[in-house]
């Protein structure tokens, strides 16, 4: 019957048999992976495997720097309980968020980790609460989105006080820049410059873009789109860049649009910060009885559930989604377990958004 178990689970038992009989004591440091690859005949992946299930079991240890090592039983009990990793996202229950913090959910629950999940509301002050709660539990590690990355870190103190306890975090979306931790995140900058180049190639001249400047992916999505102007040598009208930040969203780029569509020289293309931002300047042009996409184009970012569900199937970008938060997850672990990890693992991951070309845009003649 032993013969059907994959090889690593054949290892672990024997491991687990050693342990059980006293050949292994507790506080015996294990023979190091290799050792054990060469004593079973094994690849060293398979022998990882089983020390990571013993370690899941609360069996064994490891101690960075000096191996593997047989726990005592008096802390295997509370060793055994299911680790936590925190994730503080700057909202939680709509948007693309869901979707993120599912596909790192997925991932923790399959390595046999648990989730806290907290939520800033983009808002600088929830942030510290939210970090000074996570701070509070006994968490193996971090996922954090950071809140108007753009407006600089005054929580600082909490990110230090992380890194000086050893407390393994990485990044989603954005990053604060004085930290050195590694990011996961989508090229914004390409995101602009793909967008606006790909409404300047459908014969528009006249492009308004909205940007949410408090984040940076809002100021790098604006950069991308004023480099496209510039190579192409269209002038780029300063009413044509409506920036807002958190705060003004609901309201400032929905009165910028109905200003600029009751002008005389009122434009035929906008590029959207985002889909959420996308749908409602949609419904504000179409109320004006202006047609979308006959008298105006519209690009979102994000490709999100709202592209679809939207009057006109929007025109947008992607966004890795799920797979981002797989991705942090399973690197998350890795700086946690102290695995073997490729220097791209430990460094910025930069997602490239791709067009995704529906109804919201038309070719200009």
């Amino acid at each position: 019957m032993s013969k059907r178990l994959p090889k690593y689970m054949i290892l672990k038992n024997e491991l687990l048999s050693w342990i059980e009989s006293g050949k292994l004591s507790p506080g015996s440091q294990v023979p190091s992976e290799n050792e054990i690859a060469e004593q079973f005949s094994l690849s060293r992946q398979t022998v990882r495997q089983a020390f990571s299930e013993l370690e899941k079991q609360g069996l064994l240890e490891r101690v960075q720097g000096k191996g593997t090592f047989v726990r005592h039983a008096a802390v295997r009990e509370e060793a055994a309980q299911p680790r936590t990793i925190g994730i503080v996202t700057t909202y939680i229950s709509d948007y693309i968020f869901p979707h993120i913090v599912r596909g790192a959910e997925a991932e923790l629950r399959s390595r046999g980790y648990r989730l806290l999940l907290a939520s800033t509301d983009n808002d600088k002050e929830k942030e510290m609460e939210c970090l000074r709660l996570m701070l509070s539990e006994p968490l193996s590690g971090l996922i954090i989105e950071p809140t108007k990355s753009a407006e600089g870190n005054p929580n600082l103190s909490f990110y230090l006080s992380m890194q000086s306890k050893n407390l393994p975090f990485l990044m989603i979306n954005e990053s604060y820049r004085e930290l050195e931790v590694p990011c996961l995140k989508v090229d914004d900058e390409r995101g602009g410059l793909t967008a606006a180049r790909y409404l300047i190639k459908q014969g528009h001249r006249r492009i308004v873009g909205f940007f949410k400047t408090d984040d940076l992916q809002g100021v790098n999505r604006l950069k991308g789109f004023m480099h496209a102007h510039r190579e192409a040598g269209i002038p780029l009208d300063p009413e044509h860049v409506v920036t807002y930040t958190t705060s003004q969203k609901d309201k400032l780029p929905v009165k910028k649009l109905r200003e600029l569509l009751a002008s005389t020289d009122r434009p035929t293309a906008l590029f959207a910060y985002n889909d959420a931002l996308a749908v409602p300047l949609l419904n504000t042009a179409r109320e004006m009885g202006v047609s979308v996409p006959g008298e105006l184009s519209i690009v979102g970012f994000d490709d999100s559930a709202l592209a679809l569900a939207a009057g006109v199937p929007l025109t947008t970008l992607t966004h890795p989604k799920e797979e981002m938060g797989r991705e942090a997850a399973r690197r998350l672990i890795a700086m946690i377990e102290q695995e073997e990890r490729s220097s791209d693992d430990t460094e910025e991951l930069l997602y490239l958004p791709e067009l995704v070309e529906r109804s919201s845009v038309v070719q200009l003649t």
